[in-house]
C-alpha cells in the first residue's frame, strides 16, 4: 500500500486523538469535508462556522498528525485522514443509535438486544412525550393506513381503540387481519362496540384468536414493516412504538406470531 510523503510526527495515544477530535464540534466535520474534495481555508471556515484563526490551528493539528496535506492554497485528506474520518463518523452514528435506544431499552423485548447495530440503526423509534403522548399511536395508525395485511400479537386497547375506525376500514376493504389478543382485550371491544365488532367477525378476512400468555410487547406484521409496541405494565398505555423493514426482525416477528397462533383459541362472535 502506498503512503503519503509527509513527515511523521509523534502521536498521542489513540484516546488522546479521539478526545482531541471530540472536544470541538467543528473538527470531525472539517476532516470529513477534506475527505470529499480539496478545500481552501476560507471555504472550511464558512462550511463549519468557525473563525479563520480556529481553522488555521485545526489544520495545523491535522497536518502534525499526517491526516491532511496542503497543495497550494487548498487542503485535502491523506489516506490516514480518510480512515480516521470514517471511523469517527461510524462512532458518532453508533452513539446516536445508542442514545436513541438508551431511555427505552428496558421496554424492549430481550430479542432486540441480540440484533446487530445495523439493525438498530434501521429502526424508527417513536416515543410518547409529556407534550405529545399519542405520538406512538399516530405513527401506528399511519402504518395501518398503508398496509394490505395485518397480523398482530397483543393488540392492547390503548393502541387499537384510537385506531378502531382505520381497522374497520381495512376489514371493509378486504385486508386480511389476524389478531392474537388477551381475553380482556377482545372482550372490551365486543362489549364497547358490539355491532361493529360482530359485523367484522362475520367477515372471512377478519380473525380474532385468544391467548392468555402473550409477550409483554405487541408485535405486528404489516406489508412492508414490523411494528413493536411497548406498553406500560400497570396502565397499558403505549410508551414506545418501533417499526422497521429489516428482514431479521421480520423473521423473528413471524416466528413469534406463528408460535402464538398455533397455541391460541378462535374467538366466536356471540
Amino acid at each position: 500500500m502506498g503512503h503519503d510523503s509527509i513527515p511523521r510526527s509523534n502521536a498521542e495515544s489513540p484516546i488522546g486523538d479521539i478526545a482531541y477530535l471530540a472536544r470541538s464540534e467543528h473538527r470531525v466535520p472539517t476532516l470529513v469535508a477534506l475527505t470529499e474534495r480539496p478545500r481552501s481555508r476560507s471555504e472550511l471556515c464558512e462550511l463549519v462556522g468557525v473563525s479563520s484563526s480556529t481553522i488555521r490551528r485545526t489544520l495545523g493539528e491535522f497536518e502534525d498528525r499526517v491526516w491532511i496535506r496542503k497543495d497550494g492554497y487548498q487542503f485535502s485528506a491523506t489516506r490516514l485522514g480518510e480512515v480516521v474520518a470514517s471511523g469517527m463518523e461510524d462512532l458518532i452514528e453508533q452513539v446516536e443509535t445508542e442514545r436513541k435506544l438508551r431511555d427505552i431499552w428496558r421496554w424492549l423485548p430481550g430479542e432486540v438486544s441480540e440484533f446487530t447495530i445495523e439493525t438498530w440503526e434501521a429502526m424508527t423509534v417513536t416515543v410518547a412525550e409529556p407534550d405529545s403522548p399519542y405520538r406512538p399511536i399516530t405513527r401506528f395508525e399511519s402504518l395501518l393506513e398503508e398496509t394490505n395485511e395485518l397480523r398482530l400479537v397483543r393488540p392492547e386497547i390503548a393502541l387499537m381503540e384510537p385506531c378502531f375506525e382505520v381497522l374497520v376500514q381495512l376489514v371493509d376493504e378486504g385486508v386480511d387481519v389476524v389478531l392474537v389478543a388477551r381475553p380482556e382485550s377482545h372482550t372490551y371491544f365486543l362489549s364497547t362496540y358490539p355491532e361493529r365488532s360482530f359485523e367484522m367477525m362475520q367477515r372471512d378476512n377478519f380473525t380474532v384468536l385468544e391467548h392468555d400468555s402473550l409477550p409483554r410487547c405487541g408485535i405486528g406484521l404489516l406489508d412492508e414493516r414490523v411494528a413493536i409496541s411497548c406498553y406500560e405494565q400497570d396502565s397499558g398505555t403505549v410508551h414506545v412504538l418501533i417499526d422497521t423493514d429489516v428482514a431479521a426482525v421480520r423473521e423473528w416477528a413471524q416466528s413469534v406470531f406463528e408460535t402464538h397462533t398455533s397455541e391460541a383459541t378462535p374467538v366466536e362472535p356471540t
